[in-house]
């Protein structure tokens, strides 16, 4: 039994939740005071170094989410497990566990291969994944604001894929797909705030994809949104320590000196991986 049973069907809160959920979320990081003493970054940084206007952030996440909405209203109607009495077979609690868990790594596993391949085809990266990149500094907001195709492919069409391996029902996944967008863009709210959970549990986060999106540190950090196991395998792992910045705040600093591979910002904007 759950709160929206009665109300509104398993596949709509599917279909909708996640994108209640980003807003909701992301929108309690945008409120909030600068922070200065826990940013990763300054808000002067953010605002000098980002090469995009927040309301076309804005635009550009809404229409990734109206993409996602139409796939996952599609794929639920196509999957749709209904008795003939009009009630949908849900598994044990521990199966539905396990199947989150698979689409957990299904999910990590896309996002890795089609992440890194969009960094290493210079051609896809000056045309598409540059985009994301136009955010120098990530915040809570910017975290879907993707080219509209790499929407598709990397964030639509791996949690779809993600979905069907597992086997999860609609139900199911309403957890799994709220759960995957708070990570996501806890990974891009830029703060390091104190009993995070997300830091305390995952390596993969705020931090670890700060480094990411760092001039120096493109071609490292890939993995996204849960854990950094294929950077690890694949040696794209790039080490970081966390410190205070004298003014306040921290600094996700690159243990490795990176010299040979540092870039201007000015290469990142045109499209340069």
């Amino acid at each position: 039994m759950v709160f929206w049973e009665g109300y509104v069907s398993d596949e709509a809160m599917g279909t909708f939740a996640p994108i209640v959920v980003y807003w909701v979320y992301a929108g309690f990081y945008q409120v909030l005071p600068p922070l200065e003493n826990y940013r990763l970054h300054t808000k002067k940084e953010e605002e000098e170094k980002n090469l995009v206007p927040l309301k076309a952030v804005v635009r550009g996440v809404l229409l990734q989410q109206l993409v996602q909405a139409t796939v996952a209203q599609a794929l639920f109607m196509l999957t749709s497990n209904v008795s003939s009495s009009g009630i949908t077979v849900q598994p044990s609690v521990p199966v539905q566990i396990v199947q989150v868990v698979v689409a957990m790594l299904v999910m990590d596993t896309w996002q890795y291969f089609v992440h890194r391949y969009m960094h290493q085809n210079t051609f896809l990266y000056r045309h598409i994944h540059s985009q994301h990149h136009r955010l120098v500094v990530p915040y809570a907001i910017g975290a879907l604001y993707n080219h509209p195709l790499e929407g598709l492919l990397l964030d639509t069409l791996g949690g779809a894929i993600s979905f069907l391996v597992a086997g999860m029902t609609a139900r199911t996944a309403v957890i799994f797909f709220c759960f995957a967008v708070i990570k996501t863009v806890d990974d891009h709210c830029g703060l390091w705030l104190p009993g995070n959970i997300f830091h305390l549990l995952f390596q993969n986060n705020t931090a670890y994809h700060d480094i990411h999106h760092q001039l120096q540190g493109t071609k490292f950090n890939y993995s996204q949104p849960f854990f950094p196991i294929w950077d690890k395998l694949l040696g794209t792992h790039m080490p970081y320590t966390l410190v205070k910045r004298p003014k306040g705040g921290f600094e996700a600093r690159l243990k490795k000196d990176f010299g040979g591979h540092s870039q201007c910002l000015t290469n990142a904007a045109a499209g340069i991986p």
